[in-house]
C-alpha cells in the first residue's frame, strides 16, 4: 500500500497556514495578541495560537464539534475558548486539505456576501 492510500498527511506549518488564507480574496495579514493574523474586511478569521503549534480558526459551535469529533489528532479545544466559535488546528497534524477546508469556512463565515459570491463565480 502506498503513503497516500494509508492516508499520509502533508506535512503542514504556519507557511502553508499563510499561503492558503492569503489566497482568499479580500485577506490581509496583521497581528492579534502579538501573533500573525488574518482579516477579512478587518474581520479577524484565524491567527497563530500563542503556542507557535497551533493555529486559532474561527468555526461555528456545530462545525467545531464535528471537526473535535472527525479528527481529535488534528483539532482541539481549551478551555479558553470552549465557549467561543473558535477551533484550533494542530500544525504539522492538520493535513494541507484539512486546513484549507477550514480556513475557507472560516473566511466565508467573516467575509462580506459580495466577496464571497464573486469567490464562488470564479473557483
Amino acid at each position: 500500500m502506498t503513503a497516500s492510500r494509508r492516508g499520509k498527511r502533508s506535512k503542514t506549518d504556519f507557511d502553508t497556514a499563510r499561503k492558503l488564507a492569503l489566497a482568499l480574496p479580500g485577506v490581509e495579514e496583521g497581528t492579534s495578541y502579538g501573533t500573525p493574523a488574518f482579516r477579512v474586511r478587518g474581520k479577524l478569521f484565524a491567527r497563530l495560537h500563542e503556542d507557535g503549534e497551533c493555529l486559532v480558526v474561527r468555526a461555528d459551535l456545530d462545525i467545531r464539534d464535528l471537526l473535535l469529533q472527525a479528527d481529535p489528532r488534528a483539532f482541539l479545544v481549551t478551555d479558553h475558548y470552549r465557549a467561543h466559535p473558535w477551533v484550533l488546528a494542530r500544525l504539522g497534524t492538520v493535513s494541507r486539505d484539512q486546513l484549507g477546508e477550514v480556513l475557507e469556512q472560516a473566511w466565508r463565515q467573516r467575509a462580506s456576501r459580495r466577496l464571497v459570491q464573486e469567490f464562488d463565480a470564479n473557483p
